[in-house]
């Protein structure tokens, strides 16, 4: 049975950066409106679900309803509808992937015409104690031995032993044994991890909304603090505040909008999501899984995609992404980044929106992030970044961590309408 066609009508991104100063709600309402006011819409009246992206509310009191919480001003302000339903998410760094996936759903369920996704962050702050518990909960805390074991073997393969220290993250750490890995079985070097880090700093000089804008050269990244061998400060997202959401709505909802909103609109054409495991060193990642399926659900091969948004909680990230997306063969990622073919201008664009390396990562908002830059693309409204023809899009996106694995993975695919 053919699926329902479902659109994006809107999309909007606050700018990513430290922001003590800006509570959630604050956040919440800019993504909001921002998302009206794209969609042309002058209120929220045609909304019948929100689904609620979120990871660290948790560490400020805000356990439970954090949505309905955050959503509360608006609906008093008559901005958004009363009664509406609203559903939190939590997949870790694909937090707002999930809940664009939730709302795509409730449109091919035909239960609803028109549904809000919206993930929201604040993971800066100066309590180490805070921080520590935000990243915390994306792994295991049952059964640590675990990890630790799995880790313990994989450094030995790797060639680089799991010594978690200050300074970083644990997932700084496996991100950093996955590269020393693929740098021993495929050749891949630092000097091309570094050529992904600096294509994607000059990407985001000329994104407004991100949280680093300067241009970097490959020997600047590489000589940037380093933070765990592959890896220096460069190579890795920062930390920061932000809030991205989309609209999306059933074609029928589409055909009573006036003609600039409806020429406006994005297609999606597959949004596939997959889990992971404690995978071998040598398999594929669940990326892979998403992607294959979301591939087959739209329709098109890879070598179709015009543009991508990918997951690049490290440079080495885009190198192993690029791989299981099928841009390139399973251990020339590093080379195919290194060669510009996923550069503005180049055969397959990737984060021309500065990436999480520089753009930024909130983590409840990243995924949301990546629609509204990609949504931009294809309707042509990017700017300097514009990727020119674009049509066919894809964001990948992953959270949490289950060995070499992420937890949890998105791939969407959209249109150009």
């Amino acid at each position: 049975m053919a699926m329902r066609d479902v659109y994006v009508i809107g999309a909007h991104s606050t700018r990513f950066a430290k922001m003590p100063e800006r509570s959630y709600k604050d956040l919440t309402r800019e993504a909001y409106e921002g998302t009206l006011t794209d969609a042309a819409l002058p209120d929220g009246r045609p909304i019948e679900m929100a689904w609620f992206g979120n990871c660290s509310m948790h560490t400020v009191g805000q356990g439970n309803i954090r949505g309905q919480v955050c959503m509360t001003p608006l609906v008093q302000s008559g901005r958004f509808p009363e009664r509406v339903p609203t559903i939190n998410v939590e997949g870790g760094c694909a937090t707002a992937s999930f809940a664009f996936h939730g709302a795509w759903k409730d449109i091919l369920s035909g239960q609803s015409h028109c549904s809000l996704a919206i993930g929201v962050e604040k993971i800066f702050t100066k309590d180490e104690a805070k921080l520590k518990e935000s990243f915390d909960g994306a792994i295991d805390q049952f059964d640590s031995e675990e990890w630790l074991s799995y880790y313990a073997r994989a450094g030995a393969e790797a060639g680089k032993p799991f010594e978690p220290g200050p300074g970083r993250t644990i997932f700084m750490d496996t991100y950093a044994m996955q590269a020393a890995y693929h740098m021993k079985r495929w050749g891949t070097t630092q000097a091309q991890i570094a050529a992904g880090a600096a294509k994607n700093h000059n990407h985001a000089v000329d994104n407004e909304l991100a949280q680093y804008r300067f241009p970097m050269t490959v020997d600047q990244v590489l000589k940037d603090r380093p933070v765990t061998y592959p890896f220096t400060r460069a190579m890795c997202a920062p930390i920061g505040d932000g809030a991205a959401a989309a609209l999306l709505c059933s074609g029928e909802f589409l055909k009573g909008l006036d003609a600039k909103t409806s020429e406006r609109a994005v297609k999606i054409k597959a949004s596939a999501l997959s889990g992971g495991k404690y995978r071998r060193l040598d398999e594929p990642g669940l990326s892979r899984i998403a992607a294959d399926k979301a591939y087959a659900m739209a329709g098109i091969r890879p070598a179709d995609v015009d543009i991508v948004e990918l997951h690049d909680a490290t440079s080495f990230c885009e190198i192993f992404q690029a791989e299981m997306l099928r841009l390139c063969p399973d251990g020339q990622g590093g080379a195919y980044v290194a060669s510009g073919a996923t550069s503005l201008g180049g055969e397959t664009p990737i984060n021309v929106s500065g990436g999480l390396v520089s753009k930024g990562h909130p983590v409840g908002a990243t995924g949301l992030s990546m629609i509204d830059e990609l949504v931009r693309q294809l309707r042509g409204e990017a700017g300097k970044r514009q990727v020119k023809g674009a049509r066919l899009a894809l964001a990948e996106n992953g959270g949490g961590v289950i060995g070499f694995d992420e937890a949890a993975c998105s791939v969407i695919v959209l249109e150009r309408n």
